[in-house]
């Protein structure tokens, strides 16, 4: 066997991709031929040789798994029906001993088939990605496997290519599907220093790439492991399952031996029909059906969400999202764009817009703060010259000062200019400069002011916008009975309460240190029972840990968005929240039916046995049919499609 099909199902022969239906097939038609031979009046070697195939075929397997069990100290479904078949072949009843195995097998067969769909549709994401690349080697550009690609090579991608590895585009512009990886439906246009994913499909422009991951490391790679491994986190619901199973297990071998020889003993019954029953009562009481409810359900809707651009690291967040009912939001790159650009220059007295924009540049040249990159590209649009300001220094919250040409010069928030606000006492904020930052904050602008030499020249106002979709997602997470939407910020309150009217959000806390972050998050979930926090996965990381479910936009930082929270988004599109909301509810309604299903199953099955009102083969049929019903039922969840967004009315 290769070893990519050592490694991947999906490129093995259909008869061994499939075996255990391959096997059940060859039980069951050993099983007729049996059943024809004996009805025949065949002599008994050739009817029980092929009996006995068919016990081989279909029981070979759940035998070793129950020997493993029964070693680990354990008893499992797998003892119980080889037990019970036999036991059916004690008493000469092997047509029925068979039948229940090749039932047994049959619905295993079909439910791991079942199953392996939900997993191709998160592996189908990885056959996405091209088997090679076009990599630069000296001046020309030569194919090359994805294996033997490395950090920092360039390839090149063609029209209506995919791309081969992770990297930034260095040359070129051309407009990407990012589907597979993000779910965003619209192409995404991509320019020299944008961000490109393997296996996303390239329009019609060339582009030529700096590769920043290996192809073992790409994000497609590092998603498809994540889910995989989030089928082995187990849910509440599924823990509780586990804990019920092994306590029930043992009681229902306890009842088959009580069904086998109190009858029996007491002579209510021959020994033979009380051995039957207890067989029977062994086939009807296994929780099958039950120990496969919310690992299937969980492994559909967690490869249905990555397939929309939802990462969700387990089964238990998975059934989280269910039920919260309260979101925190992060502002700042969350419900906002994260890119904030000059809106407004304000000038004080007999200073011009030039020179306000001249002494915030000469300070901002040195910080690496979101609005100092906003203040400074403003500055070389406008062709306005300055000089680096010496001695910054930078006061956490508040703003910087430094010195141009031997003058003090102060740049901040009007926190930096009361007293106390920095150690160089900076001037005190005038009624003038107390205004302008009123006007602008009015304007959704977070308001700097400028200072040099002990005076007030002005004001910058810099906005950071509303992502367009804010107020949509905001409006279908209302929909869904989600309230209240609380916007947790750093910001000052009338910045944030004029972003939050945007937006629509119910409630807004403002002026945050991250530890207060923390307590509200706590505070949200104290108050509402669980509560989701959504943020950028940086630096909302501990409000994110400590909120019931951890939602990381993902796109602008993937890598620590995939391991910061319990949710990743892979796009920045906040209208995934109200999809990964209903995806987890209706995974938690589906747990809940086929919890139902399984268990109303036993509780019919137990009674009809001991009463003998059922035969042992049709109560496999009933017992195995319903194992196979729980299966198909998750299997729903691989097409869900989230509610209609409500539409928001203009104005609102």
């Amino acid at each position: 066997m290769s070893a990519a099909c050592k490694h991947n199902p999906a490129e093995l022969p259909w008869w061994r991709r499939e075996r255990e239906l391959v096997e059940a097939a060859v039980a069951a038609a050993s099983l007729l031929a049996g059943w024809l031979l004996e009805r025949g009046g065949a002599p008994g070697a050739a009817w029980g040789a092929c009996y006995a195939l068919s016990f081989a075929a279909a029981g070979w397997e759940p035998t070793l798994e129950g020997l493993r069990a029964l070693l680990r100290g354990r008893l499992d479904i797998d003892f119980l029906m080889v037990a019970a078949a036999g036991g059916a072949a004690v008493i000469g009843d092997f047509a029925e001993g068979a039948m229940l195995l090749v039932l047994f097998a049959l619905g295993h067969g079909l439910e791991h088939y079942a199953m392996g769909q939900a997993r191709q549709a998160i592996r189908a994401l990885g056959r996405l990605t091209p088997t090679s690349g076009w990599v630069r080697r000296g001046g020309t550009f030569v194919e090359v496997p994805v294996g033997d690609v490395a950090a920092g090579d360039v390839v090149r991608v063609r029209p209506s290519e995919r791309v081969p590895m992770d990297g930034v585009v260095t040359s070129g512009a051309s407009s990407i599907d990012q589907s597979p990886i993000t779910g965003e439906s619209v192409p995404v246009e991509k320019a020299p220093g944008n961000g490109v994913f393997a296996g996303t499909l390239n329009g019609d422009g060339l582009l030529e790439v700096r590769v920043t991951r290996v192809a073992a490391d790409s994000t497609v790679a590092r998603m498809i492991r994540l889910v995989e491994e989030a089928q082995g986190q187990k849910s509440t619901t599924q823990r509780y399952a586990e804990r019920f199973t092994r306590i029930y297990v043992p009681s229902v071998i306890a009842a088959t031996v009580a069904m086998a020889l109190v009858p029996w003993w007491a002579g209510w019954l021959p020994g033979s029909e009380a051995f039957l029953r207890a067989m029977t009562l062994l086939v009807g009481a296994s929780p099958c059906a039950l120990a496969i409810s919310t690992p299937a359900a969980v492994l559909a809707g967690v490869a249905r969400a990555a397939r929309s651009g939802v990462l969700i690291k387990g089964g238990a967040h998975l059934e989280s999202l269910g039920s919260v009912r309260c979101f925190a939001m992060d502002k700042t790159g969350t419900l906002t764009v994260g890119r904030p650009a000059l809106r407004r220059v304000v000038a004080f007295g007999g200073s011009s817009d030039d020179d306000v924009l001249r002494c915030a540049a000469a300070l901002e040249e040195h910080s690496t703060h979101p609005l100092a990159h906003a203040v400074l590209a403003a500055a070389r649009e406008r062709g306005i010259a300055f000089t680096p300001a010496a001695s910054t220094q930078a006061v956490r919250g508040r703003g910087m000062s430094g010195s141009v040409d031997g003058t003090p010069v102060h740049l901040g928030a009007l926190r930096l200019f009361e007293p106390g606000g920095a150690a160089d006492a900076p001037p005190a904020a005038t009624p003038e400069a107390r205004a302008a930052v009123d006007a602008l904050e009015r304007e959704a602008c977070t308001a700097m002011l400028v200072a040099r030499g002990g005076r007030f020249l002005g004001a910058l106002g810099l906005i950071d916008g509303p992502r367009p979709e804010a107020a949509e997602a905001i409006a279908a997470l209302h929909a869904l009975g989600v309230r209240p939407v609380v916007m947790l910020t750093g910001d000052n309150p009338q910045v944030a309460q004029a972003v939050g009217r945007l937006v629509g959000v119910d409630d807004v806390h403002a002026s945050l240190m991250p530890e207060r972050k923390i307590e509200e998050v706590r505070g949200l979930a104290a108050a509402h029972g669980s509560v989701a926090m959504v943020g950028d996965g940086v630096n909302d990381a501990p409000a994110l840990a400590a909120a019931t479910v951890g939602i990381a936009m993902g796109k602008s930082g993937t890598d620590v968005a995939l391991e910061a929270a319990d949710v990743a988004l892979m796009s920045d599109d906040l209208m995934r929240l109200p999809f990964a909301v209903g995806i987890g509810r209706a995974a938690r309604g589906i747990v809940r039916q086929n919890v139902t299903l399984s268990m109303g199953m036993v509780f019919v099955l137990i009674p009809l046995a001991v009463a003998g009102a059922v035969p042992i083969w049709l109560a496999v049929i009933l017992h195995e049919g319903s194992t196979v019903a729980v299966v198909l039922n998750s299997l729903r969840l691989l097409a869900y499609c989230a509610p209609a967004a409500p539409v928001r009315a203009a104005g609102a």
